[in-house]
């Protein structure tokens, strides 16, 4: 699968998950965010694809959600913690919307 971003052509995996994970930026997370059903990145999406980047980037591995739901907590306050508020902004939840979004690997077990 290709997606033109800025006149670049870029590859993505067949479900859609970036293959150079250096090729990310936010131009490319606006075209994914469309193919997950998101329309529009609101400042609140990109708190979450920001955190889950840095999280990534300090860790090497993508945050698991219960130590995701944690850090969002701890940044953020507890009302934008929940699942229920992640799968309000991500139609498909952390791992399979926003981490995709933010341009991180594919986690294991992971479609």
């Amino acid at each position: 699968m290709q997606v033109n971003v800025d006149g670049k052509t870029i590859e993505l995996s067949e479900a859609g998950w970036l293959l150079n994970l250096d090729e990310w930026s936010e131009e490319l997370a606006a075209e994914v965010a469309r193919n997950e059903n998101v329309p529009e990145l609101t400042p609140e999406h990109w708190d979450i694809i920001r955190l889950a980047r840095e999280y990534f980037q300090d860790n090497g591995t993508v945050a698991e959600p219960r130590v995701f739901s944690k850090l969002l907590k701890d940044k953020f306050g507890k009302d934008r913690s929940s699942q229920k508020y992640i799968y309000s902004l991500f139609p498909t939840g952390l791992i399979k919307c926003a981490n995709k979004i933010a341009g991180l690997p594919r986690p294991k077990g992971c479609s």
